[in-house]
């Protein structure tokens, strides 16, 4: 059994993508600081759905069940990674675990920086010290920043991030490549295009949105509702993920060209995917659809522009389909009925 590395596996895309590798046959361990961002119940509650105990919990303590284990650590505990590693030596990493958001970032830049980037680095210095066959990474949309260069192509500048989250993404894209070229480590990115779905963050459009209405109170929509999104199905993206990890990049890609490099392939073992749905919603549709679902009118508050946000995002896909063979599948209307449905059933005990 070919064994994998999930960071930030209590998060929203990391249990997913756990419960989905599992059914697939591989043996999976899973890493999480389960930090307080947002409420840690809901990590614990995705934990309790892959089978482990909350209260068996301790840091640097590997829980295991029959495919699937977990430990507590964070990014930044260098020493205990790289123990994880030497013990375990795993054949894939997925790097999910981050600081997200882009709002908290005007608030806490500290705290993008240590799980961002010194922790990036020390999954980096991990894979160099115990080789890997594939790191997968998460970056983000995001990185586009001031680009209005529509859809959003991989190799568009995006040397303008408008919120330190962003900028955190960039370079994460940055040390991956030199570490591809300094140490032959396998490495692809992926930039993430708005992903919703059962489990979602309570930080995210969606959660918020859907509790406000649920609640019956108003709820916050910015640059007055005049945004568009790239909304990414969380079963879309993991099938992606799954699909990429036997397909590591190798040196010497013919399509690089030195004398005119791009940013999403190299002469080393590196590439950069959008990893979106390719087509992009209005908020107010996204925000119909949830209505719909709901069967009620939500109390909406317009709102400016706030600092840090952009206006639209569309992700050119071609270049991951092509790679995979596998474009996303599912409905607006059937991704957002599947949020409201798993966040009525959580509502009652979280």
């Amino acid at each position: 059994m070919k064994k994998v590395l999930i960071t930030g596996m209590a998060g929203f895309i990391g249990h997913h993508l756990a419960k989905l590798l599992i059914k697939e046959g591989y043996k999976i361990v899973g890493l999480d600081n389960i930090n307080d961002y947002y409420n840690p119940n809901l990590k614990l509650a995705r934990l309790i759905d892959l089978g482990f105990n909350p209260e068996e919990i301790e840091y640097n303590k590997l829980l295991k069940n029959e495919s699937v284990s977990f430990i507590k650590i964070d990014l930044t505990d260098l020493v205990n990674i790289k123990q994880l590693f030497k013990e375990q030596q795993f054949n894939f990493v997925v790097n999910l675990a981050a600081q997200a958001g882009v709002r908290y970032s005007l608030i806490n830049p500290h705290s993008y920086v240590d799980s961002n980037i010194t922790g990036f680095l020390n999954i980096l210095e991990s894979c160099r010290a115990y080789p890997v066959e594939h790191l997968i990474f998460a970056s983000s949309s995001s990185v586009y920043g001031l680009s209005e260069e529509i859809p959003f192509q991989e190799d568009n500048c995006t040397d303008h991030p408008l919120a330190m989250y962003a900028a955190s993404k960039k370079a994460n894209e940055m040390m991956a490549h030199s570490y591809a070229n300094l140490y032959n480590i396998p490495c692809t990115g992926l930039r993430f295009f708005t992903v919703y779905g059962p489990w979602g963050r309570p930080d995210m459009a969606l959660h918020i949105f859907t509790k406000a209405m649920v609640e019956d109170t108003e709820f916050e929509v910015f640059n007055n509702g005049n945004m568009s999104r790239d909304f990414t199905y969380v079963g879309d993206i993991v099938e992606s993920v799954k699909r990429l990890l036997p397909l590591a990049p190798k040196e010497n890609n013919p399509e690089f060209d030195p004398k005119k490099p791009t940013a999403s392939k190299s002469s080393k073992p590196y590439q950069i995917f959008n990893i979106g749905n390719n087509s992009p919603v209005p908020l107010m549709d996204y925000i119909k659809a949830l209505e719909k679902v709901l069967g009620k009118k939500g109390k909406i508050v317009f709102k400016p522009m706030q600092p840090g946000d952009v206006k639209s995002t569309y992700a050119n896909v071609e270049s991951l389909f092509k790679y995979i063979n596998f474009k996303p599948q599912t409905k607006l209307e059937d991704g957002v009925k599947a949020f409201v449905d798993k966040y009525l059933e959580l509502e009652k005990t979280i």
